[in-house]
């Protein structure tokens, strides 16, 4: 399988490490989202990665499909059988993908702006997104001894994402989080190898 990504997205992140987690394979393809042109495109209308490519089989698309599908191939290691705790894992993951999503949206707006142009109002509003997301996660963190779930892959990459795009400003008001995700990263090794440079 070939997975189409960027080495900065928390989401393709989610991916590679998932498949790592499971022992799946993955063929990586750099894909140049800003290119209206690119095969992308083709692959996922909306030109958005990631995108996982399956031979004789449709692409699959967001990477929260993938996450599923990767559990699936794998029997169910990354999600709970019993449904609650499937569905509250599957909260967790949409919880820690809206952080990543408002952070996306507050680097887009300064890096594709001219600073003359950009909106102070959606900024602040992006940022308290992540504000409300963090201290919701810091009175309640996920459990830290456990096999990782799709809802620690995904909160592990969202965290690491504002480390390396928003200087880690996230820590200093979430000691728990940090110790959460302190611990993530002893459990899952294979995670820092996914990390963005």
């Amino acid at each position: 399988m070939r997975l189409r990504y960027s080495p900065t997205s928390p989401f393709a992140r989610k991916v590679r490490v998932a498949a790592a987690l499971v022992g799946i394979p993955l063929e990586l393809d750099l894909a140049d989202t800003l290119n209206p042109d690119a095969t992308l495109r083709s692959h996922n209308p909306l030109g958005k990665i990631p995108i996982l490519l399956r031979e004789g089989k449709g692409p699959l698309y967001d990477s929260s499909v993938i996450l599923a599908y990767l559990d699936h191939l794998s029997g169910g290691r990354l999600l709970p059988s019993d449904p609650e705790a499937k569905f509250e894992e599957m909260r967790l993951e949409a919880l820690a993908d809206g952080i990543a999503d408002a952070a996306l949206l507050q680097v887009y707006e300064v890096r594709f702006r001219p600073e003359e142009h950009r909106v102070a109002k959606w900024l602040d509003h992006q940022a308290g997104k992540v504000a409300a997301a963090l201290d919701a996660l810091e009175a309640a963190p996920p459990p830290a001894d456990r096999d990782p779930t799709v809802g620690d892959i995904a909160l592990a990459c969202a965290l690491g994402y504002l480390d390396f795009r928003l200087e880690g400003r996230w820590r200093a008001d979430h000691p728990r989080l940090v110790g959460w995700y302190d611990s993530f990263v002893k459990r899952v090794p294979l995670f820092l190898d996914s990390a963005p440079s």
